[in-house]
C-alpha cells in the first residue's frame, strides 16, 4: 500500500515488582489496520535486566515474549488468540494487565514504512 497509513505502537515493558511500578523498556509493537500490518521487536538485555532486579527469571521472561511474538505473528502454536484477526491481536496484546509484562497505552502515528518506524521507535524508546 502506498503512501502514509496511520499505526498505533505500544511499548513492552518488564515490572520487576508490579506494586511498585518501576519498569524497563524491552520491545515495541506496531500496528496498522489499513496497511493490515502487525510486528513487534523486543530485546531482554539480561545486565540490564538483573541490575534493576535479580529476583527476575530471565529464561521464563524469554518463553512469555516468545508467546506475545507468536500471537503478534498469528502462528498456528500461538493459541486462539493468535488465530484472531490483526485488530483484535493487537489489542489483545495491549490491554491493561498486572503482571510483570505490560504495554503501554497505545499511541499513533503516520509513516509510509511500517519496518522503518517499528526500528526507529524500539532504537529511540528501548535500545
Amino acid at each position: 500500500m502506498q503512501g502514509k497509513q496511520v499505526y498505533e505502537y505500544a511499548v513492552i515493558r518488564v515490572l520487576p515488582k508490579v506494586e511498585r511500578e518501576e519498569f524497563i523498556n524491552v520491545g515495541i509493537i506496531l500496528f496498522s489496520k489499513k496497511a493490515k500490518y502487525i510486528r513487534m521487536i523486543y530485546k531482554l538485555n539480561a545486565g540490564r535486566l538483573n541490575s534493576f532486579s535479580t529476583e527476575l527469571d530471565i529464561d521464563l521472561l524469554e518463553e512469555t515474549m516468545k508467546s506475545f511474538e507468536k500471537i503478534c505473528t498469528g502462528q498456528k502454536d500461538g493459541g486462539c488468540i493468535a488465530q484472531m484477526d490483526i485488530p483484535e491481536r493487537f489489542r489483545w496484546l495491549t490491554a491493561v494487565r498486572s503482571s510483570c509484562i505490560q504495554t503501554s497505552r497505545p499511541h499513533p502515528g503516520f509513516s509510509d514504512n511500517m519496518d522503518q518506524s517499528i526500528e526507529k521507535l524500539f532504537m529511540e524508546l528501548v535500545i
